[in-house]
């Protein structure tokens, strides 16, 4: 059975003009208890509000599946370099650390010639409906 998969509004990095190749980075956080969604949503809320201060993020959806108690970002970077400097980030870093423990983390990374935000989406989508 599918469950409804939700998804934030596009937030712009500082690297969002231009053309080019890029990264893209799905997260796929499955938490052990429903209860914890809640925090985990305030959490990445806040790290959205740095994203424009990223510098090699051109930007990023959350999405949730809250029945699945399922959640995460789709993120774009200009290469892997921003991305390592994202993961490192202090901020990032802390709420790594509180959540620890608390459900399974995986994540996807793969290049595209150029972004494409519907394409992107799309091909994300399809991962997070399994």
């Amino acid at each position: 059975m599918l469950t409804k998969l939700l998804r934030s509004s596009w937030t712009l990095g500082p690297d969002h003009g231009g053309d080019g190749p890029v990264l893209v980075s799905v997260t796929d956080f499955t938490l052990a208890r429903v209860r914890d969604l809640p925090g985990v949503y305030r959490a990445a809320r806040r790290l959205a509000a740095g994203w424009p201060e990223l510098d090699g993020a051109l930007g990023m959806w959350l999405w949730a599946r809250p029945a699945a108690r399922r959640c995460g970002a789709v993120a774009v970077w200009r290469d892997e370099a921003a991305l390592h400097r994202f993961v490192a980030w202090p901020p990032h870093a802390e709420i790594m650390r509180a959540y620890r423990g608390r459900g399974t983390l995986s994540s996807t990374t793969w290049h595209a010639d150029v972004f494409h935000p519907a394409r992107t989406w799309a091909r994300a989508r399809a991962g997070l409906l399994v």
